[in-house]
């Protein structure tokens, strides 16, 4: 009589690891021995393509101008826009040999006149973030005021910011103060509306829950509805930031000195092409790290976003 063999779980188990083992190291190994390339790899490549296209463009702006296929009035070579960026930053003669010394451009260095640039858009946007947020709440919640003060809201973000410049000028003069009212309004509507959009896409059942609950009208708003609607609201200010930002040289083509958008105003219209386009560089990097900081804050105060 033949034995019956059985075989235990454990022994089942067992095997079955040992084979999911060998099989892992045969993916993992080539038929000569030799570790197997890791599937979906990036290619360091990709790393650097950023740079390698920025290098590109450099080479060929270089290239154009080095053969002088245009006009160094036109578009001067990055040598020159670098020696305009490095003489607005630092002290330097009025003339060769001359003992009198200049320091910066317009009596202020490039760096201060972009802090003052960012400055006013700073208290501008200060301005438009509280007036907006507490707006765009009280017409997302009231439907007649809304109807009421909407189409004035929008009248005024389809309005170009020199359409009311001349106006802002006669009411508030030359002075900062006009500058900052161009960019308050430029950053306003926008807010607003991203506010109103919040609110109104809050999920219905949150806030039926929150009431079954037991909770009252300021808990609900602290509670349920700003936190809902702050991802849309932080969208809404990062694109009041690029507006903003898109009006500063029109904020300061009167006495916007010191400003970098006046400055590169004024140097264009003196035919000074390097320090017109190192300038227009500056605005450029600076537009992008103010971008990355709003995101970086978007994803601190905003973590359940894309979670959920």
């Amino acid at each position: 009589m033949t034995a019956a063999i059985t075989t235990t779980p454990a022994a089942s188990t067992t095997a079955s690891a040992t084979g999911k083992q060998k099989e892992t190291r045969s993916e993992l190994q080539t038929p000569d021995g030799n570790p197997a390339p890791a599937k979906h790899r990036k290619l360091p490549f990709g790393k650097v393509q950023g740079l390698i296209s920025l290098v590109v463009f450099v080479a060929v702006w270089w290239g154009v101008t080095a053969v002088k296929l245009v006009s160094p009035l036109y578009l001067p070579s990055p040598s020159a826009v670098w020696n305009a960026f490095v003489r607005a930053n630092t002290c330097n003669p009025v003339a060769a040999g001359s003992s009198r010394i200049v320091c910066g451009v317009q009596q202020y260095f490039l760096w201060q006149h972009l802090l003052m640039s960012l400055e006013r858009i700073g208290i501008g946007m200060a301005f438009a973030i509280v007036a907006g947020v507490v707006i765009g709440f009280v017409l997302a919640t009231v439907t007649w005021l809304n109807r009421l003060i909407m189409p004035y809201i929008n009248f005024i973000r389809a309005l170009p910011p020199l359409g009311y410049i001349g106006l802002l000028i006669v009411w508030f003069g030359i002075g900062d103060v006009t500058k900052i009212w161009l960019l308050f309004l430029a950053a306003f509507p926008p807010i607003v509306l991203a506010t109103i959009d919040g609110i109104n896409s809050v999920n219905r059942d949150r806030v039926n829950s929150a009431l079954s609950l037991g909770a009252n009208r300021a808990q609900l708003i602290a509670f349920v509805m700003l936190p809902s609607a702050l991802p849309g609201v932080l969208g809404g200010i990062r694109l009041a930031v690029g507006f903003a930002w898109t009006t500063v040289v029109a904020a300061e083509l009167n006495n916007g000195i010191p400003g970098i958008g006046a400055l590169a105003y004024l140097s264009g219209t003196e035919m000074d092409t390097p320090l017109t386009i190192a300038c227009i560089l500056v605005i450029g990097i600076a537009a992008l790290a103010l971008d990355g900081i709003i995101q970086l804050i978007i994803r601190v105060l905003t973590p359940w976003v894309g979670k959920e």
